[in-house]
């Protein structure tokens, strides 16, 4: 008979345990591998749900920043600043966006470009990616392999994934 109560105990216990393990609660921005959606790294979100992408244009050699904040399912760039008009670059706000100067920088502000997923490649020579979150700079590079190319998306991530996975903010 106690060997019948044991399983009877054992079984709930082994369900509620698997559960924890694979049920997905926390919510990142999660890099993954482009084509096979593995994840490679990701950074964990907390109450402040806005990130930014630095990184060094590749003709103009200056830096160009990408903020974003996290939608229910989207991430939404909000705002773009950077130092040079010229290729890959815009010369003007659309709608509702603002453009403006202020020493020496370009801003284009209300922005509100929704994407599931921006897909990225970590640059090799130059462009220097980093997240920046909560007033800390991490540079993808440390994380990911230079050249990788990712897909960078709002996700919620299991406590395995987050045991095997590279918590960037960590």
């Amino acid at each position: 008979m106690k060997l019948k109560s044991f399983v009877v105990l054992l079984i709930p216990v082994l369900l509620f345990i698997a559960f924890m393990f694979y049920y997905p609660y926390k919510q990142v921005v999660a890099f993954t591998d482009q084509d096979q959606e593995k994840l490679l790294a990701y950074l964990s979100i907390k109450k402040d749900n806005t990130f930014q992408i630095k990184y060094t244009h590749s003709i103009h050699l200056s830096d160009v920043i990408e903020s974003f904040h996290l939608s229910d399912k989207h991430i939404v760039l909000t705002e773009l600043a950077y130092k040079d008009f010229a290729v890959g670059m815009p010369s003007n706000a659309e709608g509702e966006e603002i453009f403006k100067e202020k020493n020496g920088t370009y801003y284009i502000k209300n922005m509100n470009r929704s994407f599931k997923f921006i897909d990225l490649r970590i640059g090799q020579v130059r462009a220097n990616h980093r997240v920046i979150y909560q007033d800390k700079t991490y540079t993808l590079s440390e994380y990911m392999k230079p050249g990788a190319w990712v897909r960078i998306k709002r996700e919620k991530i299991t406590l395995w994934q987050q045991l095997r996975g590279v918590n960037i903010n960590d």
